[in-house]
């Protein structure tokens, strides 16, 4: 039965975005980063306000790895956090649950988070299950919101392909997702573009707001019955990303940690340096910090 949820310390960023997008390290801090924390789970800071992402918080191997997917022998988390909890924590104002889906909102999260911290889902049912679990704040992002002085809109997407969906079974376990883009005066507007395989929310997204940072997850994760029709970007989506908007820095995350991943680190880094966009797309190792 398909499992209602589907849910490095290798260094292999790529390279600095041209034009000076990714900071100099020894520049001064920004006031607008993005670090990886591990698999899809980041911190988005704009100015004073920082936004914890789809958080995955378990020690390694905490849970069995996800039924009927590749790899399902292995257990998640793949790796442990770069970081203690409360260090990561520290500065977090706000949480984003893009979904519900244990690789990005998981057991422990829902344990060791404040109960109290603002917390924003994409629906109504989301938010009710959130709600459920003892978190107190807990707000829809329907069509946008406003918080800590950042103004962010929701976007469309989809956890696989139509074929998927048509299996009423795996609709039902790949469900809802959203995407998000942050806008602030004085930064970068940024897509963290969520759980969707190339969709035209996705083309709608950049065409609107013409994000100039992407987070893009990338690990073209896989169910074994539909082998090569992953339910998330891949190697080949993100030279599409940077064909539809090359001026953009896009990050690459949401690989190394989960058992369903099907494209690593490695593959992408050469991937990218074969088709000679790397200096446009970085891939983080966990833990890394980079700035706008």
């Amino acid at each position: 039965m398909l499992v209602k949820a589907l849910a490095s310390s290798l260094v292999l960023a790529t390279g600095l975005i041209a034009g000076n997008a990714f900071a100099d390290s020894n520049a001064q801090v920004s006031t607008h980063q993005v670090q990886q924390i591990r698999n899809a789970t980041v911190k988005v800071t704009y100015g004073d306000t920082t936004f914890l992402v789809d958080p995955m918080l378990a020690e390694q191997g905490a849970y069995p790895g996800f039924e009927d997917t590749y790899r399902s022998e292995l257990r998640n988390p793949l790796v442990g956090l770069p970081m203690p909890f409360e260090e990561m924590i520290d500065d977090v104002d706000a949480v984003i649950v893009t979904h519900t889906h244990l690789d990005h909102w998981d057991d422990a999260a829902q344990e060791l988070l404040p109960k109290a911290i603002p917390l924003f889902a994409q629906n109504a049912a989301d938010a009710e299950l959130i709600r459920s679990q003892g978190f107190s704040d807990v707000r829809i992002l329907d069509g946008e919101a406003e918080f800590g002085g950042v103004k962010m809109h929701k976007t469309g997407g989809q956890h696989g392909s139509d074929t998927l969906y048509a299996v009423p079974e795996l609709a039902e376990a790949l469900g809802d997702v959203m995407g998000v883009v942050f806008e602030a005066p004085d930064q970068k507007t940024t897509y963290l573009v969520g759980d969707t395989i190339w969709r035209d929310e996705v083309e709608q997204a950049l065409a609107q707001y013409n994000p100039e940072v992407i987070v893009l997850n990338a690990g073209a994760a896989e169910m074994t019955a539909f082998e090569g029709d992953p339910i998330i970007m891949g190697k080949e989506d993100t030279l599409r990303m940077h064909q539809a908007a090359p001026n953009a820095a896009i990050i690459a995350v949401h690989m190394g940690a989960v058992n369903h991943m099907t494209l690593s680190r490695e593959e992408l880094s050469d991937y990218v340096q074969e088709v000679g966009i790397q200096d446009h797309v970085s891939i983080p190792a966990d833990g890394e910090v980079m700035s706008f």
